[in-house]
């Protein structure tokens, strides 16, 4: 049997790091009632859970649309947008429940499986319904709550997701148009220093994937300076400068800025201030 090579490795963008850290994004209002574990390892062998997201107190009501079916326990497997949830993807995620399960001696009522691609999940869908005789609702734009088994299941298409309520996994994407990635550079401007320095790989993976919408949005009148000021607040400005640069601050801005006038893509940036 021939196995999926996830995309990313071939790209060599790190799609995962940046869904560990959109989802935190999407539940940041219950920040101080869950605990979030990013590949959690079942055992000393390479099996590996995407996320676990745990509710700190049993009683924690979560109303978000992509965590309506939380229970206390809830495992999240993700998929990059060139790949997608196929039914060997959903059996081994299933079979890694069930060694959470047992392994955690946690009961098995106690969780919740989610999966997040960015396709329809057709197949699987499908599958589900015909094989295991279970019963598929999208009860919200993009989230498919499945029904009729042990464990509440959810396969999230985060391109369907509400552009008001999930921002942050709906652009997870490589196929963003110029006015969603200047939205989400302005949604990273409202965040202050300490929300936007927690998503750097975040803005790395979409600035990466989505070079064209990037660059065409530096090219708007005044989103040169927008843009710098997320560079700020993401802390690579901070990062050149504790690399012993002596110019000082406001010569990093105006560098910065030159950078992005002149056409240089926000990896290139990167790449030039990771070299200082």
């Amino acid at each position: 049997m021939e196995i999926k090579k996830p995309p990313e490795e071939e790209e060599g963008i790190p799609w995962h790091t940046a869904f560990f850290e959109a989802i935190q994004m999407e539940l940041d209002e219950y920040s101080q009632d869950l605990q979030f574990i990013p590949e959690f390892q079942l055992n000393t062998q390479p099996l590996k859970i995407d996320v676990v997201i745990i509710k700190k107190s049993r009683d924690i009501a979560i109303e978000k649309n992509i965590a309506s079916i939380f229970r206390k326990e809830n495992i999240a497997e993700y998929k990059s947008p060139e790949d997608y949830v196929s039914i060997d993807d959903f059996y081994k995620v299933y079979g890694y429940a069930c060694l959470y399960s047992s392994l955690n001696k946690v009961d098995i009522k106690d969780l919740t499986l989610t999966f997040v691609e960015s396709h329809y999940p057709r197949e699987v869908l499908k599958h589900l319904q015909e094989v295991r005789g279970y019963t598929v609702e999208e009860k919200r734009p993009g989230i498919y709550i499945i029904s009729g088994d042990i464990l509440p299941i959810q396969i999230i298409d985060n391109r369907k997701l509400s552009e008001e309520e999930n921002i942050w996994l709906r652009d997870l994407d490589n196929r963003l148009k110029p006015p969603e990635m200047r939205q989400i550079t302005t949604e990273i401007q409202k965040l202050g220093k300490d929300k936007a320095a927690r998503i750097q790989a975040y803005l790395d993976v979409i600035a990466r994937a989505n070079r064209e919408a990037l660059e065409e949005v530096i090219r708007m009148s005044g989103c040169s300076l927008a843009l710098e000021k997320v560079f700020e607040e993401v802390g690579w400005i901070a990062k050149w400068e504790a690399r012993g640069e002596e110019k000082g601050r406001q010569e990093e801005k105006k560098n910065i800025i030159n950078l992005l006038k002149s056409g240089k893509s926000a990896e290139e940036i990167i790449q030039l201030m990771e070299n200082e």
